[in-house]
């Protein structure tokens, strides 16, 4: 990107005496090609750095929420023809829609913009196969899935390639807008940004790419409304608003720009804050626009989902827990983005203990933030870049908090994303200062250039590193089931990545091995979490691998009882059915036994009344008993379920002679 020559700006009266002077545009300043100021070079590098840190994610296949966004998602799997649904739709109705379910989480979630580009890409290089019908595994690729990995691999090089771009962006943003006398310190920023390992989760998760996706578009409102501001070219303001929409598209973060823009204009151009304010005008128009069309959409969220810990992080939380947990979680936010380790992609119930109000982390908290704010305020009248920085990241943040309303999380990676953005301009502040202070220019760039390497090299290790956790759900479950052991979702991703495991072993010993190590992590999963309903299902089923079928149908009960309508029940139950369909017959029925295999076919129909074949066969035995009447009512019952069953049909005819029906 290049920024046109412009006459430099008059600083205004009120500005005089700010240590930020209202910069010249760095266009103007001549670099020799090569320089290490030079845009081109700086852009260069990053890329470099962002293709080195993250390619070992280009064969990377799918983990996490790129199952439901993207797998299991029908209007995904139709290209071109499911965009005005991706459009029209939340971006999990495709999911609660096989689930039986509506929205589960407080205000929805409109973000369909990278979901669009999804269903370009299944348009463009997809196989054909309806992806969202096909069963997915853990980690193991079936047949079926061969053609959706290679795709996955194309997904992953495209998010690749956008965090690139993204990055280059905000280079552009801070060296020309935000940095445009100390390039160098704009230059440093978008260097932390691009190899911090906190965005591990973002790139390498194919599903976050709405968040890449904003923070571009978010840059590139900042930089042609800037633009329009200089030059008056309504082209410029155009594609601000443009871009300002679709960066609210991608996600929901785009709405701060309602204050970051009329404050980058008072901070970098030296506008009066009344004309700061109606520069923004036209950007709230769009958010109108925007608005209207969201809360036409998105339905309100189901009343029982305030009922699920998952979806209410603090649903057992006092007030004062709550109020103090949030807190809390701000600091941890700022201890990731200082030592971002261990990574987790989740942290849920009960992984972050409830916090008190006594705790000192949670006082601690509050002091560096009400800390933070107040020198934001102060800086806002000295106008210094890092009043932009402060507000960057504290408004950001706030919209993960929890604050505001419920996000369905205490806390996750990928949501400190764009706040890392404002922690980076500080940092990057700081160093230059240290370094201009240094007394000795060559003992300064000593040590700039050594930290610089160190945290390139110590980035690039644990990013890499952690890039092969999110290889699959296999590799992810496993990793994180570690870092985050009192997790209820990591535990059941681990039990249910296990199972996946056990189907695919063909050695019945190591099969045996897997199931019980499932059970462990479910068994966990329920002990932390006594209503979770997933946990009852995966742990019913690896009962009922065990061949335990009175504890498989315990599960299955419980199941039932916290999701009435769950999708997958009437298949389990007829799993349970089909299993005393094949006891009463192989141990009984066949052997002429029919007295015994009556009270096991009724064990399956109490389990399973819809199977037609177990009525059949409790009609065959009762025939042959001589109970007539009885055979009479089961054939009956078994034709309600199955009208072409052929040997029901002759029974019931027989039967009806002798009764004389």
């Amino acid at each position: 990107m290049s920024q046109k020559k412009n006459k430099a700006r008059q600083p205004q009266a009120e500005v005089k005496s700010s240590p930020t002077p209202i910069p010249v545009p760095v266009a103007e300043q001549p670099k020799e090609p090569l320089s290490l100021s030079s845009f081109r070079v700086q852009a260069a590098i990053l890329a470099i750095l962002g293709f080195v840190f993250y390619f070992n994610t280009f064969n990377n296949d799918y983990a996490l929420d790129d199952g439901i966004i993207i797998a299991k998602n029908q209007y995904v799997q139709q290209g071109f023809k499911g965009i005005p649904n991706i459009m029209g739709k939340d971006a999990f109705d495709s999911y609660y829609s096989s689930l039986n379910a509506t929205n589960q989480l407080s205000g929805g979630r409109y973000r369909p913009l990278s979901i669009v580009t999804f269903a370009v890409e299944q348009e463009l290089f997809g196989s054909g196969i309806d992806y969202s019908k096909v069963a997915v595994a853990y980690g193991v690729i079936s047949p079926d899935e061969s053609g959706f990995i290679h795709l996955m691999h194309i997904r992953h090089v495209v998010n690749v390639l956008l965090y690139i771009l993204a990055s280059i962006v905000l280079l552009y943003f801070l060296t020309h807008i935000a940095f445009p006398q100390q390039p160098l310190v704009g230059f440093l920023a978008a260097l932390l940004f691009v190899i911090h390992p906190i965005h591990t989760e973002v790139v390498a998760n194919v599903k976050s790419r709405d968040e890449i996706m904003s923070l571009l578009f978010i840059c590139l409102t900042f930089i042609s409304a800037y633009r329009y501001a200089e030059t008056k070219k309504i082209i410029s303001l155009a594609f601000g608003l443009l871009w300002f929409f679709l960066a609210l598209l991608s996600k929901e973060y785009a709405v701060i720009l309602l204050a970051m823009l009329p404050l980058m204009f008072y901070l970098f151009r030296g506008d009066t804050l009344p004309k700061s304010i109606i520069r923004t005008l036209p950007y709230i128009a769009v958010f109108a626009v925007y608005f209207y069309l969201r809360f036409s959409i998105i339905a309100d969220k189901s009343e029982s989902s305030d009922e699920e810990v998952l979806n209410n992080p603090y649903l057992y939380a006092t007030g004062a827990q709550r109020i103090a947990s949030e807190i809390a979680v701000l600091f941890r936010y700022l201890s990731l983005l200082f030592f971002p380790h261990p990574l987790s992609s989740d942290y849920s119930y009960k992984q972050i203990p409830y916090s008190e109000l006594s705790d000192p982390i949670v006082w601690l908290s509050i002091a560096i933030h009400i800390g933070m704010v107040a020198a934001m305020f102060i800086l806002f009248k000295k106008r210094h870049v890092l009043c932009f920085a402060l507000a960057f990241y504290l408004l950001n943040l706030l919209l993960v908090s929890n604050f505001i309303f419920d996000i369905g999380a205490p806390l996750g990676e990928r949501l400190i994303f764009h706040s890392s953005v404002g922690f980076v301009m500080i940092i990057a502040w700081l160093l230059y200062e240290a370094y201009k202070k240094t007394p000795s220019p060559e003992a300064a760039k000593v040590w700039m250039g050594g930290l610089l390497l160190l945290l390139i090299i110590a980035s690039g290790y644990k990013t890499m590193s952690r890039n092969i956790d999110w290889k699959n759900d296999h590799n992810l479950f496993l990793a994180d089931v570690k870092t985050a052991p009192n997790s209820v979702v990591t535990n059941a991703n681990a039990g249910a990545c296990y199972i996946g495991m056990a189907d695919q072993a063909a050695d019945t010993v190591l099969k045996r091995e897997y199931l019980d190590t499932a059970l462990i992590y479910l068994n966990k999963t329920l002990k932390l979490h006594p209503t979770f309903s997933n946990g009852y299902l995966n742990r019913g089923v690896v009962y009922f691998k065990l061949g335990n079928i009175q504890h498989a149908r315990s599960d299955f009960d419980s199941l039932k009882k916290i999701f009435p309508h769950y999708p997958t029940l009437p298949t389990l139950y007829g799993l349970i059915g089909n299993y005393y369909l094949n006891i009463g017959w192989n141990q009984y029925g066949k052997l002429g036994h029919y007295a015994e295999a009556i009270p096991i076919f009724n064990q399956g129909l109490d389990a399973d009344p819809t199977n037609a074949e177990l009525w059949y066969n409790v009609g065959g035995a009762q025939y042959s008993l001589g109970n007539y009447e009885a055979a009479y009512t089961a054939w009956i019952a078994c034709l309600k379920y199955n009208p072409n069953h052929k040997q029901a049909q002759a029974g019931l005819a027989s039967v009806r002679a002798i009764l004389h029906k």
